[in-house]
């Protein structure tokens, strides 16, 4: 799959989940994390079809990183709070968002043997 699209998948998941997350936890504005990442990553997702667009693909990366790590700390809260609906929608943005990060590295690494 091209980075893009991986992006593009990752965003979606992160804005739609986040904003859901918003509304279940009765607007606790700490679920709105994903989804502002989300929007930065969507708006950034054009440059990523330019594949000699290194900027925006470093960015996309970096953020991805980020919002990898910084899913572990509400995934653990989910977990002792028994939120299972939770539990999954965190799980699946850390899914997404783990498959974009290694479809980036796989591209960076396919670049670099070019």
């Amino acid at each position: 799959m091209k980075p893009h699209k991986a992006s593009f998948i990752n965003a979606l998941t992160l804005i739609s989940l986040g904003a859901w997350a918003y509304i279940d936890s009765n607007y606790a504005i700490t679920a709105l994390i994903p989804v502002i990442f989300g929007v930065i990553i969507l708006v950034l997702n054009p440059g990523l079809k330019q594949e000699n667009n290194k900027t925006a693909a470093h960015l996309v990366v970096l953020l991805t990183f980020l919002i990898l790590g910084g899913l572990i700390k509400p995934l653990t809260g989910t977990m002792e709070s028994g939120n299972n609906i939770g539990m999954v929608r965190v799980i699946i943005m850390m899914l997404t968002t783990a498959f974009a990060l290694v479809t980036f590295i796989k591209s960076f690494i396919a670049n670099r043997s070019k």
